[in-house]
């Protein structure tokens, strides 16, 4: 997964786990809150059943009554429906007891119903039947007792089963609210988490493909300076780096391409014009070497400056013919160390550069034309060595690294001014006051011919360096 894929997965995770929270926190409290509505039901009912016993126990008590009345046993029939029905609201009110305080009062009232019914059965029907009127006034008072008991009894539970029921219902409503808190924090929690997912997609994503496309932009409509300033360690700054790097490729290509129709109309001017200049030149040195040999004092220096500026008008038409000739590179293997040292060599034996200091580092093998890469290494040691000036020095190093071998020539001379390195390799641009503007041009056309370049750059503090970059020959 792609660094961008999966911070955005991570954040969309977060978002997801916030509402499922929200969401947790919502079923939590409606959980709660209907167990609490539940066990109300439950004490609800509790209730009810309670107080039909109660309800039992007085029609119980009632049927005593209209015994003790009638002074016969007439309702004895409907008070054993009544015992009945008793017995079962109280087993069913034991079923509903879950506390200690709740099973002691059911016993209570269990235990006092059973003796109701003895004291009943036993006592007063019998000094009914007798017709003793005292003792069954004395009995029917007891049973009276008996029945305020379980009648107390009946609504202690039932108050105690009330109490329960306004817990619950305060926890319910205190659930409820708490759970409405939560939710409500949560989900403007899940707000301020969504609104910071927006942006950071915004900045993570929209932004980056906002300058990729403002650049495809610039580069459509012919800008191939356009770089992308997106420093970032995902697949969006790689892309921003493929992307500078096409662009940097195509500005090369372009300008290359423009330097190769230039090269190619020079090329063709100089093949129409060659043979016209060409012979008036020869005719012209002929006449002024002829006319040297009987010039004498300043006759002679004039007749000397127009033979050295004819030679230069022929070195120029010979060089715009460089340009405009095809070169056929042999596949000849050639040491670099040896050439460059043959170059030296005579360097140095020329009286204008005797006190310069040139030292040569390295070698390797290079596959190519012999006599063009030495045109090469004479024009790139010759321009260091008057950079450098007679008191400076000149540094020749040859690197080999795989698959290429650099051809370093450094001076210890001014530099080049940013104009000269922006056009130091265009055709008739030199900052010679007797320069041909040729010898690089030429130079970088042999070294393209070779599959190579020249590439030029300044030095820290003082210097210039010119690299020669070639193929490297395998052994």
């Amino acid at each position: 997964m792609s660094g961008t894929a999966r911070r955005l997965f991570y954040a969309f995770s977060l978002l997801v786990l916030t509402f499922g929270a929200a969401a947790y926190a919502a079923l939590e409290g409606m959980a709660e809150i209907h167990e609490a509505l539940h066990s109300v039901r439950r004490q609800e009912t509790a209730v009810r059943t309670t107080l039909s016993l109660a309800t039992s126990v007085r029609d119980l008590y009632a049927h005593q009554a209209h015994t003790v009345i009638l002074g016969n046993a007439s309702h004895l029939p409907l008070y054993d429906s009544a015992y009945h029905r008793a017995m079962e609201r109280l087993e069913a009110v034991q079923a509903q007891a879950t506390t200690s305080e709740e099973r002691a009062q059911v016993e209570t009232m269990r235990r006092t119903t059973m003796e109701l019914d003895r004291l009943f059965r036993e006592a007063l029907v019998p000094a009914v039947l007798r017709q003793d009127h005292a003792t069954a006034a004395r009995e029917h008072a007891r049973a009276l007792e008996l029945v305020d008991v379980i009648q107390e009894s009946a609504d202690t539970l039932a108050s105690h089963y009330e109490r329960a029921i306004g817990k619950f219902e305060e926890h319910a409503s205190t659930v409820q609210h708490a759970s409405f808190q939560w939710t409500v924090a949560i989900l403007a929690a899940a707000a301020l988490l969504a609104a910071g997912v927006g942006l950071y997609i915004g900045r993570s994503v929209a932004r980056p493909v906002s300058l990729l496309e403002a650049g495809a932009a610039r580069i459509a409509a012919g800008d191939l300076t356009t770089r992308i300033a997106l420093d970032r360690p995902d697949e969006f700054g790689r892309l921003a780096q493929q992307f500078n790097r096409m662009t940097a490729a195509l500005r090369e290509h372009q300008e290359r391409l423009v330097q190769s129709e230039r090269l190619a109309g020079i090329g063709r001017l100089a093949a129409g014009v060659a043979h016209e200049i060409n012979n008036p030149l020869g005719v012209i040195l002929g006449y002024v070497r002829l006319l040297q040999r009987k010039a004498e004092g300043p006759l002679a220096d004039d007749l000397h400056i127009i033979e050295e500026e004819t030679l230069r008008c022929r070195d120029i038409v010979e060089g715009m013919l460089d340009l405009s000739r095809p070169l056929q590179v042999p596949g000849e293997t050639l040491e670099l160390r040896e050439l460059v040292e043959e170059v030296v060599s005579r360097q140095r034996e020329s009286a204008q550069h005797s006190a310069a200091s040139l030292t040569v580092e390295g070698e390797a093998r290079v596959a190519g034309h012999p006599q063009r890469l030495r045109q090469v290494v004479t024009n790139l040691v010759k321009n260091a060595m008057e950079a450098a000036g007679p008191s400076g020095q000149v540094t020749v190093a040859i690197h080999a690294h795989e698959g290429e071998v650099a051809l370093s020539f450094r001076d210890s001379g001014p530099g080049l001014s940013p104009e000269a390195q922006k056009r130091m390799f265009e055709p008739f641009f030199t900052t010679k006051p007797h320069g041909t503007g040729l010898g690089l041009a030429v130079s970088q056309a042999i070294a393209q011919a070779h599959g190579g370049h020249i590439q030029s750059r300044n030095l820290p503090g003082r210097g210039a360096e010119f690299t020669l970059h070639l193929p490297r020959s395998t052994p």
